[in-house]
């Protein structure tokens, strides 16, 4: 098979907005013993690349990186000590690519892409072997490159430290990438979803997958009332918390006592967060960071996606060239799932 010398990739000289996306030209480095090189076919789109190009994300980021995180390709070349791969497999990349199990550390933050390292918008790829798992063989590649962020987030948060369980109810906040997968790992393992969104549209496509209440919080601003009046006074086992103290406390008061709240995100905008440690202890809330999984975690996660046969929820597909568009549209939240990338094949 030809080896390509070159490809095309995306920079951000400058971290003031995503107007500094710029196509450039550069070589393809030359393999080492344990990589891989990919011939990327599809990207997915995160919050974090909107504030990645503004210079906003809150851990570490290089000067003028290749932006991306999530992608989805076919192998063209192996290097020689790597084992248990070949040319042709269709796979897809871990976020940290040093992130093998457990938890993470500072040494392995430092490798997620299209941060500290350079990221995926590019046409080839060369990723260290040990980073890579198999794409489902039921999605395409523009479905399997939403996996190694969005979904895998929402595994980590709903099936990892502390699993759900069949008969649990799970609160998810908008309609986002993670939201939208987490609503959908959810269903899949047996919990009740009760999902929540600005738009009456978005909680239909919501409840087509299978979200049983649907709260629109711009009609019901004390949705957590809400929340507890659904459950006759419960509270949630679990929420994925992505608006960040924006919302966090009335996810407290929306959770049972010794119930769970992932804090994934941030979107929701700063409040006063004073009393928040007294809202916790005072109903024993366990609080879990996420920073995305381990490629262990992505393994078994795509395992559950085969066996229920699940299809990402892809809201739009971007052709390469016009990437720009691509982040004008993500940053409008006009979306529900996720805004893909396609690569083009030469």
């Amino acid at each position: 098979m030809f080896l390509p010398h070159v490809t095309r990739e995306y920079r951000l000289p400058k971290v003031d907005g995503f107007h500094n996306l710029t196509l450039k030209e550069a070589s393809v480095p030359k393999l080492k013993s344990n990589e891989v090189l990919v011939k990327v076919h599809a990207v997915s789109l995160q919050y974090r690349d909107l504030i990645v190009a503004k210079g906003q994300y809150p851990l570490s980021q290089k000067d003028n990186p290749v932006p991306g995180s999530d992608l989805a390709g076919e192998l063209i070349a192996v290097g020689e000590d790597v084992k248990g791969w070949k040319v042709g497999e269709r796979v897809c990349s871990n976020f940290a690519t040093d992130h093998i199990c457990g938890d993470p550390t500072e040494e392995i933050e430092d490798t997620s892409l299209g941060g500290p390292i350079d990221g995926v918008l590019t046409e080839y790829k060369v990723l260290p072997a040990h980073s890579l798992v198999r794409i489902p063989e039921h999605l395409t590649y523009e479905e399997g490159a939403t996996l190694p962020a969005a979904a895998l987030t929402a595994y980590n948060a709903l099936l990892g430290a502390v699993p759900l369980k069949g008969g649990d109810i799970v609160l998810v906040q908008d309609t986002g990438g993670v939201s939208i997968f987490g609503l959908q790992l959810a269903v899949a393992s047996g919990a009740t979803v009760i999902a929540t969104s600005s738009s009456n549209a978005k909680l239909e496509i919501a409840k087509k997958l299978g979200a049983a209440h649907l709260i629109n919080y711009n009609q019901t601003p004390d949705w957590d009332k809400e929340v507890l009046e659904l459950m006759g006074g419960r509270g949630v086992d679990h929420v994925l918390e992505v608006g960040g103290p924006g919302t966090i406390v009335k996810s407290v008061d929306a959770t049972r006592y010794g119930g769970q709240i992932k804090v994934i995100g941030f979107v929701a905008g700063p409040s006063d967060l004073s009393q928040l440690p007294v809202l916790v202890l005072a109903k024993a809330i366990h609080l879990r960071g996420i920073l995305i999984g381990s490629r262990t975690q992505l393994e078994d996660m795509n395992r559950l996606i085969s066996a229920v046969k699940l299809k990402p929820v892809v809201d739009k597909v971007f052709d390469f060239e016009h990437l720009r568009e691509a982040y004008e549209y993500l940053e409008s939240q006009q979306h529900v799932g996720k805004v893909v990338v396609k690569v083009p094949k030469d």
